[in-house]
């Protein structure tokens, strides 16, 4: 049994609770909903770069002590930056939830030091020379780059080494103040925490900060699913090639259905694993759907020995005109919503994987699910869905093709 509760503090920070009473640990983290997509071209890279910045000195704590700090309670903690947002977590026992949540607080706070800044840049163009090796990230930014060409949602979240390298740590501070504002963060608690405590706990540690205006507005954008890219890259053994067309957005009554579909198409024990894979074309196919607040698109991909270019999109495009014309079968739909609903049941035993289900709520849907709700979605997805989505959302008609690796495949 678990409840909800939600408060703004005075500045605009928004606290969510969910309370697990017979769980004995608490899981808290700091949503800022900022991304790569709130990034102007000059800045891209910044909110990637800002979140490890965060653990680099704060006005209570060096980075040292931030690290023994969260290591003193046993912390299981991290953080991600994503296109729309950026998470900073910790689980510890119930004990010490408020050392918790004071010690990400902090970080909130940072003070973004000189010399940290200087050695964390070297830091990030590391990780983007590594990226660099791998095909998959090639793919990943070049789809982006394309179908979103015109909006920030085009930036790689790690940004370019020229943004990064020319990035000054003064930009860095005008977009932490900007974005980091109380009325565009939530504070978010799981476990066995009540409403009461929480929000004592947040007023303590945050309820001090200044509020910076209402939260920045995104606008929507428009997406170029009507086109050929091809990245001729002779390092690259193997060819990666992806088709991308459109698809829903996380708040779309169409979600869960685009996601059995996408686990039916290219998920683990899938017709691409059994009809391309087994099969021989290609050592690795796919189906995945990218969702946002306000836009989605869906990747079928796969990579494959240069010469196997045409098999693999052939095949690719054999079991997307099996669908649309026959549609799924039924035990297929059973098997995907079987997983799913696993998935969602045993990740709601544990507040830091409940932590993470309420965060992709919250921020996309605007407000936290009960596990409950989040199955009886699932429950809904049927065949005929499936078929109907198929003609609203088509996979079979115009699409944006990628292809990475040595070959220059297609020509024309």
């Amino acid at each position: 049994m678990s409840s909800f509760f939600q408060q703004k503090l005075a500045n605009g920070l928004t606290v969510v609770v969910e309370t697990m009473p017979d769980v004995s640990s608490a899981a808290a983290g700091f949503l800022v909903r900022t991304g790569a997509r709130d990034e102007t071209s000059p800045l891209a890279g910044v909110s990637h770069f800002l979140e490890h910045m965060c653990f680099k000195g704060t006005p209570k704590r060096p980075w040292q002590q931030i690290t023994i700090d969260f290591d003193n309670m046993g912390s299981t903690y991290n953080a991600f930056t994503s296109k729309e947002k950026t998470f900073y977590f910790g689980w510890v026992r119930k004990a010490d939830f408020d050392k918790q949540v004071e010690l990400l607080a902090d970080m909130m706070r940072s003070v973004i030091p000189p010399g940290e800044f200087e050695t964390e840049k070297k830091v990030i163009l590391e990780e983007i020379a590594m990226s660099d090796d791998q095909i998959d990230r090639h793919l990943y930014d070049i789809a982006h780059e394309k179908v979103f060409a015109g909006h920030p949602l085009e930036w790689p979240v790690l940004g370019s080494t020229k943004t990064v390298s020319d990035l000054s740590r003064d930009q860095m501070h005008g977009y932490f103040s900007q974005r980091y504002n109380p009325a565009n963060m939530i504070l978010i608690a799981a476990g066995k925490v009540t409403p009461d405590e929480a929000v004592r706990v947040a007023e303590r540690h945050c309820g001090s900060w200044p509020s910076a205006g209402p939260r920045p507005q995104r606008t929507a954008p428009k997406l170029n699913t009507d086109g050929v890219t091809v990245a001729q890259m002779d390092r690259f053994k193997q060819q990666a090639i992806a088709m991308i067309m459109p698809a829903p957005s996380a708040t779309h009554e169409d979600d869960e259905t685009a996601e059995a579909l996408a686990a039916i198409l290219g998920g683990q024990n899938s017709r691409f694993y059994w009809k391309i894979v087994q099969a021989g074309v290609a050592p690795v196919a796919a189906a995945y759907r990218i969702d946002y607040c306000d836009t989605g698109i869906m990747m079928l991909y796969g990579f494959c020995e240069p010469p196997n270019c045409e098999r693999l999109a052939e095949a690719i495009r054999r079991e997307i005109d099996l669908v649309v014309k026959d549609g799924v079968k039924d035990h297929e739909l059973q098997r995907v919503k079987n997983r799913r609903r696993t998935a969602l049941a045993t990740e709601a035993e544990a507040p830091y994987h409940r932590l993470m289900q309420i965060a992709h709520d919250v921020d996309m849907v605007g407000r936290p699910r009960s596990v409950e709700e989040r199955l009886a979605a699932v429950d809904a997805v049927s065949t005929d869905k499936i078929r109907d989505y198929v003609r609203r959302w088509p996979i079979d008609g115009p699409h944006y093709l990628v292809s990475v690796g040595p070959r220059k495949w297609p020509t024309n």
